[in-house]
């Protein structure tokens, strides 16, 4: 009766020779492309660098006066405006200044390139049933992974180090882009596009011209949630040499840093929150802008 107790499993020697030939696997081919996959990536290297560099010697007052344009830009409230200024000064202040501009510098070159590959593939599975059942389930296990296990593979093959950090916190981040894009597309109004198609649009005016600005608030709460997802994922690739906040709260870790923890903790939660009203504040004015436009 023991087998009511012990689930049924493959024998031992087969499973370590299962998880033997794929480890080998896997060691050849980062022996055999990793220096290539380093090199194609090469670019982003050097955008990553190039953004550190500017968010690090661009004076702390033009950043602020940045900040608090865009937040006026994006939402019209001073409320908004007012509290991201304070942020970014107690940040400052507490002497959290240069990781905070690291740790942004991260965020937003994730951000742009979740963008650049998120919403065509959003607008593709959009338009095509066929690829939204093969992409969908790739999202799944994206964002059901979880995020430690992202670390293996790409640190095995390209090492540690900038560049897989920023491609972690991308495949991490990426699905809420590219899942938003592909509803807000179908969430278009039929009768609208059909007076697209008897006006004679064609399908790549029909996109630019009326899927895209009537999708833009969906697609908005998508960039927002990537945002945070990206955020979310700082701590994380500190392990494995990502500059910014995360490396003091994962130094605060291993030394029982209390005070140390809880500031560049609250200094992530201070980045998100700007980021977080910034974005939502400009979709809900997108929304409120469709709204009196179909009035």
């Amino acid at each position: 009766m023991d087998w009511l107790w012990t689930f049924p499993h493959m024998d031992d020697n087969h499973l370590r020779m299962l998880r033997s030939t794929i480890d080998d696997s896997f060691r050849t081919f980062t022996r055999a492309w990793g220096d290539p996959i380093q090199a194609l990536f090469e670019p982003l290297r050097i955008l990553l660098v190039w953004m550190e560099w500017i968010m690090l010697n661009t004076p702390w007052p033009v950043i602020i006066l940045a900040v608090a344009a865009l937040a006026w830009a994006a939402s019209r409230r001073w409320p908004i405006v007012i509290g991201s200024v304070v942020t970014l000064l107690l940040i400052g202040y507490f002497d959290m200044w240069e990781d905070t501009m690291r740790t942004i510098s991260m965020i937003i070159v994730c951000t742009l390139i979740s963008l650049v590959v998120g919403i065509p593939v959003g607008i593709a599975m959009a338009r095509s049933r066929r690829v939204r059942s093969v992409i969908s389930p790739i999202l799944d296990v994206m964002q059901t992974l979880p995020s430690f296990v992202y670390l293996i593979p790409v640190v095995m093959l390209m090492g540690i180090g900038r560049v897989p950090g920023l491609i972690a916190v991308v495949i991490y981040a990426i699905p809420p882009i590219i899942r938003l894009t592909d509803l807000g597309i179908r969430l278009v109004n039929k009768e609208v596009l059909e007076a697209s198609d008897a006006f004679g649009s064609s399908s790549w005016q029909k996109l630019v011209n009326v899927q895209l600005p009537l999708a833009m608030p969906t697609i908005m709460t998508g960039i927002n949630q990537t945002i945070m997802m990206a955020l979310a994922m700082v701590v994380i690739a500190s392990m494995i040499g990502v500059q910014g906040l995360g490396q003091p709260v994962l130094r605060a870790i291993n030394n029982q840093y209390f005070t140390m923890g809880i500031f560049n903790g609250l200094a992530i939660v201070g980045i998100a929150i700007i980021f977080d009203r910034i974005s939502q504040a400009f979709g809900q004015r997108l929304q409120r802008h469709k709204e009196l436009g179909h009035a």
